[in-house]
């Protein structure tokens, strides 16, 4: 089964972040090829404290047939050894944020976890590197493939590619 992950960080070094949130994610032993990831983006904090700084994001795709629950334990042991504490406030500036945005088909709407992600579809931020490896894909819940749904959103100026190479 087929399971996406949204990278972001916009404090401390924000590549290397990224870098070895994927690193650690693609080296679960559960991981299960193909390893996709998308291009580096820049892009305006959304819904962030004020003068929040510019956050790098970008999106992955692994198989992952155990449940959605693991992977997600899994993401949230990841951010912590890279230094997002696990209590934290909702919406601010952080070193790595881990979302699940899918993992199959699996809809799951529960306190800790909400499958497709709930604002998936309406995020630049996450619509662009994702249409970058998955442009067919349709979300659960959706009728639309993810390019269809990044072209709604019309021009981007706030996501910026930076680097197909990270």
């Amino acid at each position: 089964m087929r399971a996406g992950v949204a990278l972001g960080s916009n404090l401390g070094d924000r590549l290397a972040a990224l870098t070895n949130a994927r690193r650690a994610i693609f080296a679960l032993a559960v991981a299960e090829p193909p390893l996709l990831s998308s291009s580096l983006y820049e892009t305006e904090p959304v819904d962030c404290e004020k003068g929040a700084e510019k956050f790098l994001n970008a999106v992955i795709e692994l198989g992952f047939n155990s449940p959605p629950h693991e992977l997600l334990r899994e993401l949230q042991r990841i951010e912590n050894a890279l230094g997002r504490p696990s209590i934290h406030e909702f919406n601010r500036s952080r070193t790595i944020d881990l979302d699940l945005l899918y993992h199959g088909s699996h809809t799951v709407d529960q306190p800790h976890l909400t499958l497709p992600h709930p604002r998936a579809q309406l995020r630049a931020f996450v619509l662009a590197p994702l249409a970058e490896i998955r442009p067919n894909l349709i979300l659960p819940n959706e009728r639309k493939t993810v390019r269809q749904l990044a072209d709604e959103l019309g021009p981007m100026p706030s996501v910026v590619r930076l680097s197909l190479q990270w």
